[in-house]
């Protein structure tokens, strides 16, 4: 099980008051509920661990800002998703090594979908064994608000899946409370991420002031929409909260919740990790800004690193 950010009957208006909140609340098993050198160009795409340039991927305009962003950005292609995700565990054993070495702890956010999917080679050795789980702190980008049990539920699949498998204390995974309505579980969430930020399990950007997770691992739908943003919709331009609502969602189930583009854009790291055919216009349209998707709008303060297969880069 989590350890679950919920409001139950109270109604909290700042972070300090979860200080306040009785111990019983907490239950111990339960849920708190780069690199190119221009915009126009991506320097490497990599097939596996060899790379090879690459000629014009990209022939737009764009802002020194975009310039910043692009130069942090590296597209990593394989020729089989088994490939791909040996090379996800070694980014993210990485990664964790290096947090949990420089500041006592390692923040990671999922998202649900076949990513988690592509996470299994951590569960594995020498990972398994060699990552220090005990300094992990574990979040969701996006959930469905279903019980914990259901089959929609993003908890359910990485604790299926992952979390089961790896001794993350529970008191370290912070699934929402879905006993709550859908705006009441976000603002929830936003509660608990502020209550992090104060005992310092959490950073904050010191250039956007939103919360600054060590990695973000993320998937994207066919339509291109990361987290629970989709295409046309208002919550991809939400700038202020750290967490939003959504009871009108175009994929079923309807009400989720979900972080906004300013906190994931905050991240220091993020791996975009993409498989299949049926996703290979959604990464022309992000890449080479062929259309307007959410997946394109995605950026992180130090390295945003795309996964790909070879079918969901077929288009590029």
């Amino acid at each position: 099980m989590a350890s679950s950010c919920f409001l139950g009957s109270i109604v909290f208006t700042c972070p300090t008051n979860l200080s306040s909140r009785p111990a019983s609340l907490f239950p111990k098993n339960l849920t708190c509920c780069p690199y190119s050198s221009a915009a126009s160009r991506f320097e490497s795409l990599s097939i596996g661990s060899s790379r090879r340039k690459v000629s014009e991927v990209m022939s737009m305009a764009t802002t020194a800002s975009e310039m910043g962003k692009e130069e942090k950005k590296r597209v990593e292609i394989f020729d089989l998703e088994e490939n791909l995700a040996v090379d996800l565990a070694k980014f993210t054993a990485h990664l964790s090594d290096k947090y949990c070495k420089e500041r006592g702890a390692f923040t990671v956010v999922v998202s649900g979908g076949s990513l988690i999917k592509s996470l299994r080679k951590l569960v594995e050795s020498p990972y398994a064994d060699s990552i220090d789980w005990s300094r992990w702190h574990f979040f969701w980008v996006d959930e469905r608000v279903v019980p914990k049990h259901h089959d929609d539920s993003n908890y359910k699949l990485a604790y299926d899946a992952f979390l089961s498998k790896v001794p993350i204390p529970p008191g370290n995974v912070y699934a929402i409370n879905e006993s709550l309505s859908a705006e009441a579980a976000a603002d929830d969430y936003e509660t608990c991420l502020k209550h992090l930020v104060k005992t310092n399990i959490l950073r904050v950007s010191e250039s956007t002031g939103f919360p600054k997770f060590d990695l973000m691992l993320l998937g994207m739908g066919p339509d291109g929409h990361v987290a629970s943003l989709f295409p046309g919709h208002s919550l991809c331009n939400e700038s202020q909260k750290w967490v939003t609502f959504i009871t009108d969602s175009p994929k079923p189930p309807s009400e989720r919740i979900t972080f906004t583009f300013p906190v994931i854009n905050s991240s220091a790291h993020i791996a975009l990790v993409v498989c299949g055919s049926g996703k290979a216009e959604a990464v022309q349209a992000a890449l080479k800004k062929t259309g307007e998707v959410p997946a394109g709008s995605v950026s992180a303060e130090d390295e945003l690193v795309w996964f790909l297969d070879k079918p969901a880069c077929s288009k590029l």
